[in-house]
C-alpha cells in the first residue's frame, strides 16, 4: 500500500527550506549595503536570520523524512528501493542516505546549516556580508534537490519521488496501480564498510568549511575591508585543511581496507577532484599566515581563498554531472542536473571573480623586499609548489570536460587521458612531494631564525648532516635486500627525512625557548612522514604470492595474475614466501556472534537469509546458537579463511578476506583482509574462486550397501557409518504428522580433521524424499537411498567433485603505518594551530583598546 504522507511532507520540507533560503539571502544581501562593515539594517537582519532559521529547521525535516522512508523500507519511494533494503542494519541505512545524489547534497546542505547558525552566534559585524554569501550558496544547493518540474524546465532532483513516477513505464503499472517491492536492490556492496559510515560526512564537512573563507573574502571585497577578513577565515581554513585532509585521506583508508587493486590511491577523476581543492586550501592557509604575520601575499590569499571553494564546486560538476561516466570507476550518473550545476558553478566565479577585480587595485601590497634569508619567500615558494601540483592534476582531470565541451561545439578532439593514469600522475606529484618536503623543512627553520647567514646554516647544520647519513643508511639498506632506489625516489626519501628532521630540530628548540610549539611544525612534520609512507608502501610492495608451480591457472586470466597469485586447495598447505599457507574454508558473517562461522555448521534454507544451526555455535564456553535454531546470515558475502604460519618463528595468523559474485559489478567483488605489524602490512585479496552460481559437476553416484558399524572407503579418506537415527529438524524438513525422516550418521575421517555427515531419507505425503549431505572440505556427498528395514540393510550413495579452492594474491607493504601516523599527526598540528589562533583572538579581545590612540598602518601601499 502506498504512503505519500512522508514524501509530500519532506517534498513541502524542500520547497519551504529553498523559499527560506531566498529570503534569508536577499534579507542579509539588504541588511549589509551599510557604508561600513557592521553598519547594517536591523529589520532586514532580524529577517534574515528569522529565515535562516526556517530554513534550517526545514532542512532537518527534509532529513528526517528521508531517513524515515530508507529506515522504514519504504519501497515505494525510488530512493529507498534503489539505496535500500530488508537485511542492511541500521548503521549501513545511514550510509544508504547519502550514497545517492540527493542524499550527499542534503548531507552537504546540513552541515552549511550548522556552520551558519554558528556565524550567525559569533559573527558580529560580518554577520550580514557573510550570512548573505552563505544564504545564496545554499539556495542554490537547495534547488539541487527541488525536484520541481515547470514545463520543460526541471528544477533539481527530488530524493521523494515515487518508483511509479521514476519508472511510469513498467507493466506492472498496469495491472497493480499500488504495487510495492517487498525488498529493494540494496546498498552498493563496496559501500558495506564501516568508514563509509563516517568518510562522506567528514569529506562534506570538509567541503562545508572551505565556504567560510570564501565569504569572509567576498564580503571583504564587497564591504572594502581588504585585510580584516583574513584572521577569521585563518581559523577556518585550518579547521577546513584538517577536515578535508582527514576526510580525503579517511576515504583512501577505505578504498585499502574494502577495494583490490592493492592501494590506497588510484588516481580516479573523483579521487583527484577531492583533492584537489585540498592542495590550494593549504596553499592558502600558507598566504593567510603570511599576511598575518609579515602583510606580505595578500593577493595570493584572495585568489587562493577563492580558487579553493571554486575549485570544490567544480568538482561537484565533475563527479555529479555524468562527465565522469567513462573516466571513473565511482562517479554519479547524470540527472539532468549537468545545466543547473554550471549554472551554479558559473554564478559563484562571476560574483567572485567580478569583486575581485574591482577591488584588486585597492589591495594592499607588500613593500618589503623578500630576499633569499626571508622566510616568507620560501613559504610562498612552497605554497606555489602545492598550486602547481594541484594544476598537473586538474588539467589532466579535466580532459573529458574539454572533450564533452569541444563535441558540444562541433568540434571533434582526440584528446584522451593517460593510458597509465597511475604512472603520468605520480611521475609529477613525486616531484611536487619533493618541493614539499623540502621546503617545509626549510621555512620552518627560517621562521623561528634570524633572518642572516650564520643564524640559518647553524641551525640547518644538524638536520642536513643527520639527513644525508640517515639517507645513505637506508639506500645501503634497500640495495643490499636486493630492491633498486631510482634517482626520484633517492630525492624523494633524502627530502622527506630533511622534512621530518629540520621540523623536529625546531620543536625541540622551541621548548628549549619555553614557546608554546608551532601546530606548523607539528603538521610538517606529520606531512612528511606520510611521504615517506607513501614512498615505502607503494615503492617498495613485495608480492611475497608468486606463482611457483610452473602451472597456467587459466588461459582466461591474463599473464600477472597467473604469475602473482597462489593457488590454495582447500586444506592443503602451500608454500608462499616465508609462510606455509593453508585455505581452510568458507564462512559467514553471522548477526550477534563474534568473528565468522564455518558454512558447514548452517542448513540453508528457503529464505536465502536464514539458515539453521547444525550444531552448537559458540565461541568458548558461549553458547550463541543451539542445534536446530534459525540463523540469519548475509549470504551475499563469503570470507575465505586462510591460515598464515612462519616456518622460521612459528608465529601464526589467520586472515578472512572477503569475496562476493555480483554480475550486475562485473563478476568477483574482493575485499582484502590485512595482517598489521609495526613495519609491515600483510594484504591478502581473492582473485578466482570456483564458480558460486553454478552446479558443481558431481561424479556418477556409487551405492554402498551397508549395515551400522561398516566402514567404507571414499578416495583418499574413510567414514564409519555409526547408526540410524530420527533427523532432527536442522535439515528444515517442516514435518507434519504422519510423516517420517531419518538420518544416517557417519562420522569421515579427513586428514587433520573428522567430520560428522548427516543425509537423510524422507517419506513425506506418501512420497520419498532425499536430502543429500555434503563435506565442502574434502569434495564429498552422501546420500540416504533406500531403507531394508527386513535385513537391516541401508543403501547409500557416493559422489565426489573437484576439491574447493581459491586463488589469493599476498603482497607485503612496508612501512605503511607511517602514512596513516603521518596523517593523525598532521591532524594534530593542525589542531594545535587552531587552538594557538583562538587564545590569541581571546586575548586581543580581553585587551581594552586605548581611547585615542592613533592607529598604525602597516607598511602597505595602495596601488593605483
Amino acid at each position: 500500500m502506498l504512503n505519500t504522507l512522508i514524501g509530500d511532507a519532506g517534498h513541502l520540507s524542500v520547497i519551504v527550506a529553498f523559499v527560506a533560503a531566498t529570503v534569508a539571502a536577499y534579507s542579509y544581501y539588504k541588511a549589509g549595503q551599510g557604508r561600513a562593515l557592521g553598519d547594517t539594517d536591523s529589520g532586514w537582519l532580524r529577517l534574515g536570520r528569522g529565515a535562516f532559521l526556517v530554513h534550517s529547521l526545514a532542512v532537518v525535516a527534509v532529513i528526517a523524512c528521508l531517513f524515515g522512508i530508507i529506515h522504514g523500507h519504504r519501497y515505494e519511494y525510488y530512493y529507498a528501493w534503489s539505496h535500500s533494503s530488508n537485511h542492511l542494519p541500521v548503521y549501513y541505512m545511514i550510509s544508504c542516505f547519502w550514497e545517492g545524489q540527493e542524499g550527499s547534497f542534503l548531507l552537504w546542505i546540513f552541515w552549511h546549516v550548522c556552520i551558519g547558525l554558528v556565524l550567525m552566534r559569533y559573527g558580529r559585524r560580518w554577520e550580514a556580508p557573510v550570512m548573505a554569501v552563505f544564504a545564496g550558496v545554499q539556495l542554490f544547493l537547495t534547488s539541487m534537490i527541488l525536484g520541481v518540474v515547470l514545463g520543460d524546465l526541471k528544477i533539481g532532483s527530488s530524493p521523494f519521488i515515487l518508483l511509479r513516477d521514476f519508472m511510469p513505464d513498467l507493466p506492472v503499472w498496469k495491472t497493480n496501480p499500488g504495487f510495492v517491492p517487498k525488498d529493494g536492490t540494496g546498498l552498493n556492496a563496496l559501500l558495506q564498510n564501516y568508514w563509509m559510515v563516517i568518510h562522506p560526512p567528514t569529506l562534506f564537512l570538509g567541503f562545508a568549511l572551505t565556504l567560510v573563507p570564501f565569504a569572509y573574502a567576498v564580503a571583504g571585497l564587497w564591504k572594502g575591508e581588504l585585510t580584516k577578513w583574513t584572521k577569521p577565515a585563518l581559523r577556518w581554513s585550518l579547521w577546513g585543511g584538517m577536515v578535508l585532509g582527514v576526510g580525503i585521506v579517511m576515504g583512501a583508508y577505505w578504498a585499502y581496507e574494502t577495494l583490490n587493486f592493492g592501494g590506497y590511491w588510484n588516481w580516479d577523476p573523483v579521487e583527484n577532484a577531492v583533492y584537489i581543492p585540498w592542495l590550494v586550501l593549504v596553499a592558502s592557509l600558507h598566504g593567510l599566515v603570511l599576511w598575518q604575520r609579515s602583510r606580505t601575499a595578500l593577493r595570493t590569499s584572495f585568489v587562493l581563498v577563492i580558487a579553493t571553494f571554486l575549485l570544490v564546486l567544480y568538482a561537484t560538476f565533475l563527479t555529479r554531472s555524468g562527465v565522469l561516466g567513462n573516466a571513473s570507476v565511482h562517479s554519479f550518473t547524470d540527472l539532468g542536473l549537468s545545466g543547473q550545476l554550471l549554472i551554479y558553478l558559473g554564478a559563484f566565479v562571476v560574483l567572485a571573480i567580478g569583486l575581485l577585480i574591482w577591488r584588486w587595485k585597492q589591495i594592499p601590497v607588500s613593500e618589503k623586499e623578500l630576499t633569499t634569508y626571508n622566510a616568507e619567500l620560501w613559504v610562498f615558494v612552497g605554497a606555489t609548489v602545492l598550486c602547481l601540483g594541484a594544476f598537473q592534476v586538474l588539467f589532466t582531470t579535466s580532459i573529458p570536460v574539454y572533450n564533452a565541451f569541444m563535441g558540444f561545439i562541433g568540434v571533434k578532439t582526440n584528446v584522451a587521458l593517460p593510458a597509465d593514469q597511475i604512472a603520468h600522475y605520480t611521475k609529477f606529484q613525486l616531484w611536487m612531494g619533493v618541493g614539499v618536503a623540502f621546503f617545509s623543512g626549510l621555512a620552518q627553520i627560517m621562521w623561528w631564525q634570524k633572518n642572516d647567514k650564520s643564524s640559518l646554516s647553524n641551525t640547518l647544520t644538524v638536520p642536513a648532516i643527520l639527513t644525508l647519513l640517515v639517507s645513505a643508511l637506508v639506500i645501503l639498506l634497500v640495495q643490499y635486500y636486493g630492491h633498486k632506489m631510482s634517482i626520484t625516489y633517492i630525492v624523494l626519501l633524502t627530502t622527506a627525512l630533511f622534512g621530518v628532521l629540520a621540523n623536529v630540530s625546531m620543536v625541540f628548540t622551541l621548548l628549549k625557548r619555553k614557546v608554546s610549539l608551532s601546530g606548523g611544525g607539528i603538521a610538517h612534520i606529520g606531512i612528511a612522514l606520510m611521504l615517506l609512507g607513501v614512498l615505502a608502501s607503494a615503492g617498495y610492495s613485495n608480492i611475497i604470492s608468486q606463482n611457483v608451480s610452473g602451472l597456467l591457472y587459466s588461459r582466461e586470466f591474463d599473464q600477472t595474475t597467473n604469475q602473482d597469485n597462489v593457488l590454495l586447495w582447500r586444506n592443503d598447505p602451500a608454500p608462499m614466501g616465508k609462510y606455509d599457507v593453508r585455505y581452510t574454508g568458507q564462512f559467514w558473517d553471522v548477526a550477534g556472534v563474534p568473528g565468522y562461522v564455518d558454512k558447514q555448521l548452517l542448513y540453508r534454507t528457503m529464505d536465502e537469509y536464514k539458515t539453521l544451526a547444525r550444531a552448537d555455535i559458540k565461541r568458548g564456553d558461549k553458547v550463541y546458537y543451539k542445534a536446530g535454531d534459525t540463523v540469519e546470515i548475509n549470504p551475499e558475502n563469503t570470507f575465505y579463511r586462510v591460515e598464515y604460519k612462519d616456518r622460521k618463528t612459528g608465529e601464526a595468523f589467520t586472515l578472512y578476506p572477503r569475496a562476493q559474485v555480483n554480475e550486475e559489478m562485473g563478476g568477483l567483488l574482493a575485499s582484502p583482509d590485512i595482517k598489521k605489524f609495526a613495519d609491515h602490512d600483510i594484504y591478502s585479496h581473492i582473485s578466482a574462486v570456483p564458480p558460486i552460481d553454478k552446479e558443481k559437476d558431481w561424479s556418477e553416484v556409487k551405492e554402498h550397501v551397508l549395515s551400522v558399524g561398516d566402514t567404507i572407503f571414499l578416495n583418499d579418506y574413510f567414514a564409519v557409518f555409526r547408526a540410524v537415527e530420527p533427523a532432527h529438524q536442522t535439515a528444515g524438513l517442516g514435518l507434519n504428522k504422519g510423516d517420517l525422516a531419518i538420518q544416517g550418521d557417519f562420522l569421515v575421517y579427513g586428514e587433520k580433521k573428522q567430520y560428522h555427515v548427516h543425509p537423510v531419507f524422507v517419506v513425506r505425503n506418501r512420497l520419498i524424499g532425499r536430502v543429500p549431505d555434503e563435506v565442502e572440505d574434502l569434495g564429498l556427498r552422501l546420500s540416504f537411498l533406500n531403507v531394508d528395514p527386513q535385513k537391516g540393510k541401508f543403501t547409500f550413495g557416493v559422489s565426489t567433485t573437484q576439491k574447493d579452492y581459491i586463488i589469493l594474491k599476498a603482497v607485503e607493504k612496508p612501512f605503511i603505518n607511517l602514512l596513516w601516523s603521518g596523517t593523525l599527526l598532521m591532524a594534530v598540528g593542525f589542531g594545535m594551530a587552531i587552538y594557538k589562533r583562538r587564545r590569541e583572538t581571546e586575548a586581543v579581545e580581553a585587551v581594552p583598546a586605548p581611547e585615542a590612540a592613533p592607529r598604525k598602518q602597516p607598511q602597505t601601499k595602495q596601488v593605483a
